[in-house]
């Protein structure tokens, strides 16, 4: 077990102009990495039941944690683990078999599905020529499950993995000469397809008809490397260019406000949206993990990530990847892994 020392640093102020944190979140557990070597967590996703939590990254295994034994004393905290062929860079699970099958994208451009209890493949598609998976999604569409995955190739590729993984449709953003770095099926039912490109834009397709997009979210001067639905009307991008931006889809895609406080200028750090609390959460490359609420720009709660800290290794690690467990309403729980393996989870009520 690793301590975490840090104080949050919390905005509460009673002008309705000034930033303030609603939700009295605190520390409530730290489960270090098993692991001796390089163990950055690239992906972080829950169950739909919100009971099981899923890690994958650098380390090439799928660990597998029941949520309720991580809140409690025992160290060994892992409840099944999946060695997988290469490192993860996307996990998520499959909608349609509640939390049995979770889907994955890797280094090696290989997306593969997993049934968690028995710990065994039971589907894999190999259509990116070899280019790495940054992002794996999952959607509901007419009885059918559709699946998303984006690459280093340039290309969104839509496929039906009930059917043999049956390609239905390619798509290149910008014309495919930039890294797709982040899909994302609209989570409340509708037809829309969010991707977040390395051409510092973000696309947002009606997968009904794929030819073009129907909004080219044009504002960031670096790569996007996410983008997620925080509503129905609206988009939450994060860049390397340090901002997240939450850009209103319903009206002429226009930026209705630009976030900024971390550190973000080359990796992955992981973004999250709480839609239950209409919250965001990014990690930074100062091992800080920053929460903003949809209502400001500025950062309404800071934590910084613990771990053993030396003078040369302390520039080195950052916040990686983060979650929010989407089940609650009353009660706010965010997880966030490092880069050195370390996750670490914050919980609380509203004030």
């Amino acid at each position: 077990m690793i301590s975490s020392n840090s104080s949050p640093t919390i905005m509460d102020r009673d002008n309705n102009n000034i930033p303030r944190f609603d939700w009295d979140l605190s520390f409530s557990a730290v489960v270090s990495s098993p692991s001796t070597g390089t163990d950055a967590i690239g992906a972080i996703e829950f169950d739909p039941s919100g009971e099981i939590l899923a890690t994958g990254g650098i380390a090439r295994k799928i660990r597998l944690y029941r949520f309720n034994s991580l809140l409690g004393s025992d160290d060994d905290h892992v409840e099944s683990c999946i060695c997988t062929p290469a490192k993860l860079s996307s996990l998520k699970w499959r909608p349609d078999l509640t939390g049995r099958v979770i889907g994955s994208g890797d280094y090696d451009g290989v997306v593969t599905e997993y049934d968690v209890e028995r710990g065994v493949t039971v589907f894999e598609r190999d259509e990116h020529g070899g280019r790495k998976i940054w992002s794996v999604d999952y959607t509901l569409h007419n009885g059918s499950v559709l699946g998303a995955s984006g690459s280093d190739d340039g290309t969104v590729q839509m496929w039906d993995p009930r059917d043999g993984g049956t390609l239905e449709e390619t798509v290149r953003p910008g014309g495919g000469a930039a890294a797709i770095c982040s899909v994302e099926f609209d989570p409340f039912g509708g037809n829309f397809l969010a991707v977040g490109c390395a051409d510092r834009n973000a696309y947002v397709y009606d997968i009904r008809r794929l030819v073009d997009p129907m909004f080219v979210l044009d504002g960031h001067t670096k790569t996007v490397t996410y983008a997620r639905f925080m509503d129905r009307h609206t988009i939450v991008t994060g860049s390397t260019d340090g901002s997240l931006k939450l850009w209103d889809i319903a009206n002429g895609q226009r930026v209705v406000r630009t976030c900024r406080g971390h550190v973000n200028s080359r990796n992955f750090v992981g973004l999250s949206v709480w839609r239950h609390g209409g919250l965001v959460v990014s990690g930074s490359e100062n091992n800080e993990v920053f929460v903003y609420d949809k209502r400001w720009g500025e950062p309404v709660w800071v934590r910084g990530l613990g771990g053993q800290r030396d003078r040369f290794e302390s520039d080195r690690r950052f916040v990686s990847s983060v979650c929010w467990r989407q089940v609650d309403e009353d009660w706010c729980t965010l997880v966030a892994g490092g880069s050195d393996g370390v996750l670490e989870i914050f919980s609380g009520v509203r004030n």
